[in-house]
């Protein structure tokens, strides 16, 4: 199956980076893939953390959605929506939500972000625990791919990269696929973002579809970027820096079964 983890840039305009994710998604189409995947944040970098309160979205209904859902149907893709803020049961927070699409434009899976990211080095600081509500439970879905193999996708995103514990729990309920959309600072990105992710495919003989944010937002902050796709032996086979982009990969279910019969980890666990 092909794969795209789409990098974007996104700005403070919604409908802007809607347009922009449009022709990414159309370019992921031509190129043959079956899934594409966005970053985090996606439809919006707001100036202030407090802007995801006025664009938030009721659960099935509202702009962002029905994007996703109508550029799945248009290209026929399986697609999953990076994150967008869908309300809360608290006024002032939203939740971080990653939502996948079929090709028939039908919402098949939410995932909630649980860990929530805070960094404080003196000169940048972010805490999304202002404005974002933490969900709960990890979240699996089933993709039927056009070679007749059914994949369990297991929904992640960023700061959820640095809980080993998350993606354990994905491979128990049969993970064998793992999407990390993301918008790593430009810090912490140099510093643990690929061996993050060659770890969680490591550790879970998983392929990892990792789409970020790669460059300087209108609103001033850095994203590192990177953008990769990792096979379970922990080898990155596809990447893209910085910019806006369409990282493309052909993924293998018989290479995850080769490499968890020769290792055979997951069946090993005591803990």
């Amino acid at each position: 199956m092909k794969v795209a983890a789409i990098q974007m840039v996104s700005a403070t305009q919604r409908e802007a980076n809607l347009a922009r994710a449009h022709r990414l998604l159309a370019q992921a189409a031509e190129a043959g893939a079956e899934l594409a995947v966005l970053p985090e944040y996606f439809c919006v970098m707001g100036r202030r953390d407090t802007d995801k309160l006025a664009l938030r979205e009721r659960d099935q209904a509202g702009m962002v959605q029905g994007f996703l859902a109508d550029a799945a149907r248009e290209f026929g893709l399986w697609i999953v929506g990076g994150t967008l803020p869908l309300e809360s049961e608290e006024e002032d927070h939203v939740f971080n939500s990653s939502m996948a699409f079929s090709p028939e434009g039908q919402c098949v899976a939410r995932y909630d972000k649980i860990h929530l990211f805070y960094f404080d080095n003196g000169v940048e600081r972010y805490d999304e625990r202002r404005v974002i509500t933490p969900g709960a439970h990890p979240v699996v879905f089933d993709l039927p791919s056009r070679d007749g193999h059914t994949w369990c996708v297991g929904l992640s995103v960023c700061y959820d990269l640095r809980f080993p514990e998350l993606y354990r729990a994905l491979a128990r309920h049969g993970a064998e696929l793992l999407l990390v959309p993301s918008a790593f600072t430009r810090t912490t990105g140099s510093a643990h973002w690929e061996v993050l992710l060659r770890a969680r495919a490591i550790e879970n003989l998983s392929w990892v579809v990792a789409p970020a944010q790669g460059g300087s937002h209108e609103n001033g902050r850095n994203t590192w970027g990177h953008s990769m796709i990792v096979d379970p032996w922990g080898t990155v086979l596809a990447q893209q820096d910085v910019g806006e982009g369409v990282v493309l990969c052909d993924i293998d279910s018989a290479q995850t079964e080769r490499v968890r019969t020769q290792l055979p980890a997951l069946s090993h666990r005591v803990l």
